[in-house]
């Protein structure tokens, strides 16, 4: 009996398989084409076009003329333009100085041309309608970025190397762009063949063979020399990048039932519990470090293995010590939690509190983000469950001319059970009260004392006693 062969795939039908196995695309919706107008790109449109009635999308292709390299550089948006009318596909093509960008922002020319190239497509992608943009990366381009991120020290999350689908922040804007990659299972030299197949001429760019480039350096030294020592270097590293994503896949799961139990997230910062965190495996910590930080900055792109080792390296240290990070997040150690946040955030929940506010006593003031009651109360009003910002004070010792204030230099008060009065910062230390926190916890004063340090402990000479004929209830609530 003759054994019928397989009718081998068509690149059409892989992409295609693909798309659906990866859940890409969704019909109905408008797709950005990035096109260079290089193999890979010319080769995405085309084959995208072939399919764009049986996967039910409108395609708008997109260039963008990074003015670096002159008349080519405008030829390349000449070829696209021309291209996108031949297949009658609506396009956006703008040119931007790039070099200009990497000057001005002072980072490497790849990189601006990376920030000024997604900018670009996810304008271009919210006027046009789009949710997503595919781009023209490869199974080659997928190899070299494992090796990119090794040699940069990027952690587990690098050699995942790139993905069918990733969320591109842009920097200094909290919105972002879906980036697609249909060909990530297509070499390189096929999508020159299928170009060649179907008579299109893709433009070469010949800054791909420059060497000052560590993309370009990584394609035709490393890998060449790699494959020296062995031939299946490449099967090695996608077996590599597959197991990464395996075990990245447990941790993602397993921070995830840890994220709701260690981690609080207040506006722009991050806050975790210092002794859980303390007491969770290594890769646990630094899983979470991680993720932590792509919450914030959106991206882990500038974040290497030297940044989460200097993080772990000082989690026992005092309170007060400090790391900064790439994206200006400032990793900060507290004495019961640690904080990440912006380097312009501030680290406290509370208001600043500038100047003296006198109080309504009794009556109501509104104080800097801040709302003050002041009743009299009775001793049953005492008992009731009341929270760490409400005191409870002999209204004949503080008397009726209380201020609220921040805590001054050389104040000194007695805390509620000590015999003696201390200064009001030995208090907030010995209180383990964060040192971001200190000058904006309010004050309360009489003409004579500190009466309350609110949220934290009345001073011992005005507690009420059997003695006392009128209580002050003072309550501080966030306005």
């Amino acid at each position: 009996m003759v054994k019928r062969e397989r009718k081998q795939e068509t690149l059409e039908q892989r992409v295609l398989n693909f798309i659906r196995d990866h859940h890409l695309i969704s019909g109905q919706q408008t797709l950005l084409v990035a096109v260079s107008g290089g193999p890979d790109s010319v080769c995405l449109l085309h084959l995208l076009f072939n399919l764009h009635r049986e996967l039910g999308i409108v395609l708008h292709a997109a260039h963008l003329n990074h003015q670096l390299r002159g008349t080519e550089s405008d030829a390349d948006a000449r070829y696209v333009s021309d291209l996108a009318h031949q297949l009658g596909i609506p396009a956006t093509i703008e040119g931007h100085d790039v070099k200009s960008y990497q000057i001005q922002h002072h980072i490497s020319l790849e990189e601006a041309a990376r920030e000024v190239r997604y900018d670009f497509l996810a304008k271009v992608a919210k006027s046009a309608g789009a949710s997503q943009v595919a781009v023209g990366h490869t199974i080659d381009d997928h190899i070299e970025t494992i090796l990119l991120h090794m040699i940069r020290g990027t952690g587990i999350n690098g050699l995942r190397g790139l993905q069918p689908r990733t969320e591109w922040r842009l920097k200094g804007d909290k919105n972002s762009v879906t980036v697609i990659r249909p060909l990530l299972r297509v070499r390189r030299e096929e999508t020159a063949t299928y170009c060649h197949d179907h008579k299109l001429s893709p433009r070469l760019d010949a800054s791909n063979l420059s060497l000052s480039l560590l993309r370009n350096r990584v394609r035709h030294q490393l890998l060449p020399e790699l494959r020296s020592y062995n031939p299946q270097i490449a099967d090695a590293l996608l077996r590599t990048a597959q197991i990464a994503k395996d075990d990245l896949a447990f941790l993602d799961s397993e921070a995830a039932k840890l994220w709701i139990q260690i981690v609080q997230e207040q506006e722009d910062r991050i806050i975790l519990d210092k002794g859980s965190f303390l007491e969770l495996p290594p890769a646990l910590k630094r899983h979470l470090l991680r993720t932590a930080i792509e919450k914030l900055l959106g991206t882990l792109k500038d974040i290497e293995t030297r940044h989460i080792d200097g993080i772990m390296a000082v989690l026992t240290k005092p309170a007060g010590r400090r790391i900064s990070l790439p994206g200006g997040l400032v990793f900060t150690i507290d004495y019961d939690r640690y904080f990440l946040a912006p380097e312009t955030a501030p680290l406290s929940p509370f208001p600043a509190l500038e100047g003296e506010f006198p109080l309504n006593l009794p009556g109501e003031t509104s104080l800097p983000g801040w709302h003050v009651a002041a009743t009299v109360a009775s001793r049953e009003q005492m008992a009731e469950k009341n929270d760490n910002f409400t005191a409870f004070l002999d209204f004949d010792e503080t008397g009726d001319k209380l201020v609220a204030r921040s805590r001054a230099s050389g104040d000194r008060f007695q805390p509620l059970g000590l015999s003696q009065p201390k200064k009001l910062g030995e208090f907030m230390i010995d209180a383990r009260i964060p040192r971001a926190w200190r000058q904006r916890i309010p004050v309360v004063c009489s003409p004579k004392q500190i009466v309350w340090v609110a949220g934290w402990r009345i001073d011992e000479r005005v507690k009420v006693t059997s003695n006392t004929s009128r209580i002050l209830r003072l309550k501080f609530e966030r306005s």
